[in-house]
């Protein structure tokens, strides 16, 4: 007898779960390399190379219901149109077809559920380089960082999800038994049972820069909790987000549940289907990582769903003093440039006081900064090859745009310019764009700028930088701040600040996580309430059925013969023990 998909991943799924309870970290796709992953059936780089050259030119075809047309949206950053046409469903229909097969899905049950999630992972890791190849040919990253944002790490991502969700799921209680107090009389017996109900459909909005780092957790977290799942990718990059859907798809047809429990959106800019389908009253549960303009504009109209939104926001530096300034400089350096500066920790405003700041090689200005700053990203950038691993192409006019408006706010610190790529020279790569600015310039810096654009932000003091931060961020949100200081008190004052306005914070790290795969605090995957909110317990209650009365037992010949004597004995006689 076939094992059950739970069965064949329970292992896997035990052990990662009593690593998180630890507090731990588990990495079992990111630790399947060499040997181990070409024995799980991963695809090597040239096999995937040719997967990939077959999709191009080619429509991609999903067997969904509502079809009314083909759309091709997206073209290489590093030269060509990718010519793959998607299927242009009618969101109502797809809406619809999730609503048909969400009985089964929540009547399959957690285990279920999670061993088919697990499965899904499983095989999407044997794809891993041809997600990365769809991911570095939609989104302009490295093919390095693609991979690392597509491949083992943001499965193992997915997988810290798919536990939680499971967890959270089994401490459902599935039988009750109590007794309930009266006012007058024996306490009444009861029981009842609870059951985890779903939300209903869910809708992932997808993230045009990092598409599988930031869709999987909501997606596997709303599938192992009983919510089927509309993907509604950028229409910049819907291949990353078109594989997984189709491997997700075969899975759940396999094993016997309708297909549409995993369904892609895909249509033209000018159609709007995010809007649409976030705003359909049958859509209980939006997932969307990016701009808080837009995660503001969901919070705002899609009021009859739950809405996990991650926002991108203001990226800030404090810096007040080190005892690395040469680290310092490096780290800052490369987190401008990396993946131009479209990953989650890419600072766009850093904070220093005017007059200056303490550190290891003697008291350094603002002008320091800014000199040493862009001498770095120029040293950095100085070897072809390095730009071919570290800088991505440009992908859209908007962040064209946004590096000639920012360049007229203020002084140049260092330009943006073209830099050729070694292997593909019709790209268009550019370096970062770094303008001075005071801190009367609010209005441009609080303004959240897209690609490599950042700015050397004058305050008056660490105490004016403290304000800044904590109004800004507060306002506008941020996904991670750092801080460099040899001060406990100002350590303190930053901590708290981060605290209240919900970014997460690096402390006197020299060199900055600036891979997303290296930020190890990354909520949602860790967050309690991304997963209970995903589902409701209904409880149902009854009065206990009462135990059947035990029949009487006869009594022994000699004790009924001794009543009887001692009845018959007179008007005085008692029963008693004999």
């Amino acid at each position: 007898m076939r094992p059950s998909p739970y069965e064949r991943h329970r292992g896997l799924i035990q052990s990662v779960a009593r690593t998180l309870a630890a507090g731990g970290r588990c990495r079992p796709f990111t630790e399947a390399t060499g040997q181990d992953a070409a024995d799980a059936g991963m695809r090597s780089t040239r096999t995937a190379g040719k997967v990939f050259d077959s999709l191009l030119g080619k429509p991609f075809d999903l067997g969904q219901p509502g079809e009314a047309g083909r759309a091709r949206t997206e073209s290489s950053p590093y030269g060509g149109d990718l010519g793959i046409s998607y299927p242009r469903c009618e969101p109502s229909e797809l809406v619809a077809a999730a609503g048909r097969a969400a009985a089964g899905w929540r009547a399959a049950g957690p285990y279920q559920r999670a061993g088919l999630a697990v499965e899904i992972l499983r095989r999407l890791n044997t794809r891993s380089h041809e997600l990365a190849l769809a991911v570095h040919h939609t989104t302009g990253q490295p093919l390095s960082a693609a991979l690392r944002a597509a491949g083992p790490r943001a499965q193992d991502r997915a997988l810290e999800a798919v536990v939680q969700a499971f967890t959270e799921s089994e401490h459902v209680p599935a039988d009750l038994r109590w007794e309930s107090a009266q006012r007058r009389g024996r306490p009444l017996a009861m029981q009842g049972t609870c059951t985890l109900v779903p939300r209903g459909v869910s809708l992932l909005i997808g993230c045009p820069d990092f598409p599988l780092w930031n869709g999987y957790p909501g997606l596997f977290a709303s599938l192992v909790t009983g919510n089927p799942v509309i993907v509604a990718p950028h229409p910049r990059s819907v291949l990353p987000l078109a594989i997984t859907v189709r491997v997700a798809r075969q899975v759940l047809a396999e094993a016997g549940h309708v297909p549409d429990v995993v369904t892609l959106a895909v249509a033209e800019p000018e159609r709007q289907v995010h809007r649409r389908l976030a705003t359909d009253p049958e859509v209980r549960i939006v997932d969307f990582t990016g701009s808080a303009r837009f995660a503001d504009w969901l919070e705002r109209h899609a009021r009859q769903a739950a809405v996990f939104a991650d926002r991108s926001g203001l990226n800030t530096v404090i810096v007040d003093s080190t005892e690395d300034y040469q680290g310092l400089v490096r780290g800052l350096a490369l987190s401008l440039c990396l993946c131009n500066g479209t990953v989650r920790t890419t600072p766009q405003n850093i904070l220093v006081p005017e007059r200056g700041f303490a550190t290891d090689e003697g008291h350094k200005t603002i002008r320091d900064l800014g000199a040493n700053l862009g001498d770095a990203v120029d040293r950095l950038l100085g070897h072809p090859a390095r730009v071919g691993r570290v800088l991505g192409a440009i992908t859209s006019d908007e962040v064209r745009g946004a590096l000639a408006q920012a360049a007229r706010h203020g002084p140049i610190l260092h330009a943006s310019a073209p830099v050729p790529h070694p292997h593909h020279p019709h790209a268009d790569v550019r370096s970062p764009l770094l303008v001075r600015l005071r801190a009367s310039d609010e209005s441009v810096y609080t303004r959240e700028w897209p690609g490599p654009v950042s700015f050397l932000v004058g305050t008056d003091s660490i105490s004016h930088s403290l304000a800044l931060f904590r109004r800004t961020v507060a306002r506008h949100g941020a996904l991670h701040a750092s801080v460099h200081s040899t001060d406990p008190l100002v350590l303190a004052a930053v901590e708290t600040a981060a605290l209240d306005a919900g970014a997460h914070l690096t402390v006197n790290l020299a060199d900055l996580p600036a891979d997303p795969s290296s930020a190890l605090a990354d909520p949602p995957g860790t967050a309690a309430h991304f997963v209970t909110g995903r589902f409701r317990v209904v409880r149902s209650r009854r009065q206990a059925p009462r135990a059947a009365p035990q029949p009487a037992k006869a009594p022994p010949a000699e004790l009924e013969a001794a009543s009887v004597a001692v009845a018959d004995s007179g008007p005085g006689a008692r029963l008693v023990d004999v």
